[in-house]
């Protein structure tokens, strides 16, 4: 499971960062999955290693245009790339207009089935691997905060203790692997957690921007190994931020403190924080570090790999949790 930040500025982009957007690489199944489609998102897809055909679903915090605006581009050129399957949206209410509005007027047509889901809080997806649900958020306009959850998956199965119990290769062995009790033909009984390693934890990742702080993020954040979340302001600005319901440095790190997070990595940042102006950025991450000292700050073509990890029935904070940061 890798993310990609496509996009890292708030409102409006600059030199160095577009507008938000995070692509989510799942490579057990070849898919990519967007987080936002500010204008400009399929720009940044060409600059990386995502592969545009690969995009199955797009989930869509509110509907400001730093976060839509890319949309109906990459749909478009979706399409042109030869994308067979699919796209699952999942948005607010008023997305489906959206869409079906700019497809009208600018007499878009697309080759492929989209599907538009109008989120309510609570599960919004899942199949054998993963489960999504969305939360609301505190903003101007109806905002909803999105947590992906990767299922457990059974520790590695030791088949060379279990030929040597004699067990015949076959059915048995499936039943064995998903942790079954089974019973031999002259009488003993196996149980398939005795011949299983440890459980393989599922990847957990929660993404909550534009917000302040609110007790829905920390609740749709609470254990997950990443959490993204917007930082537009410095603290020593948290009247602006209370005025346009965005989020200081200090209260990203206050909700993956609450949280109990592993890993908090920042984003959608003011460009009033740019090099050279009395705050920077870095002040912001020095900010955030002084209440919770996992944090990272992101920017454009950031990766971030999350590894999976065995469960140790401890604290996985520091250690199996964390992920490689590497700078294209």
């Amino acid at each position: 499971m890798q993310i990609t930040f496509l996009g890292t500025s708030s409102g409006v982009p600059t030199r160095s960062r577009n507008v938000s957007s995070i692509a989510l690489r799942l490579p057990q199944r070849a898919e990519v999955w967007l987080l936002d489609c500010g204008e400009g998102t399929q720009h940044q897809v060409l600059h990386s290693e995502i592969k545009i055909s690969q995009i199955t679903r797009i989930f869509i915090t509110h509907m400001h245009g730093d976060h839509i605006f890319g949309l109906m581009g990459l749909l478009a050129s979706c399409g042109l790339a030869g994308n067979p399957n699919r796209i699952d949206i999942y948005g607010p209410p008023g997305l489906d207009d959206y869409l079906r509005a700019c497809g009208r007027y600018s007499q878009t047509h697309f080759s492929y089935p989209i599907k538009v889901h109008t989120v309510q809080p609570g599960l919004l997806f899942e199949d054998e691997e993963f489960r999504v649900r969305c939360g609301p958020l505190k903003h101007r306009v109806p905002a909803f905060g999105y947590r992906i959850e990767e299922k457990d998956r059974p520790g590695h199965f030791d088949a060379d203790q279990a030929a040597a119990l004699g067990i015949p290769f076959g059915p048995l062995y499936g039943k064995l692997k998903r942790g079954e009790q089974i019973t031999l033909p002259d009488g003993r009984k196996v149980q398939g957690r005795d011949l299983c390693g440890p459980t393989q934890v599922g990847r957990k990742l929660a993404y909550c921007t534009d917000t302040i702080y609110c007790d829905e993020a920390v609740e749709l954040a609470a254990g997950v190994d990443v959490l993204i979340h917007e930082a537009t302001f410095a603290h020593q600005d948290a009247a602006l931020a209370y005025q346009r319901l965005h989020s200081t440095s200090t209260m990203a790190a206050q909700v993956a403190l609450a949280a109990q997070v592993q890993q908090l990595i920042m984003t959608h940042f003011s460009p009033r924080y740019a090099p050279g102006n009395a705050l920077e950025l870095g002040d912001l991450l020095a900010e955030a570090r002084a209440i919770f000292p996992h944090t990272e700050m992101a920017y454009d073509f950031l990766t971030y790999e999350i590894s999976r990890h065995p469960n140790t029935g401890g604290d996985r904070r520091g250690t199996a949790a964390l992920a490689d940061l590497t700078h294209r």
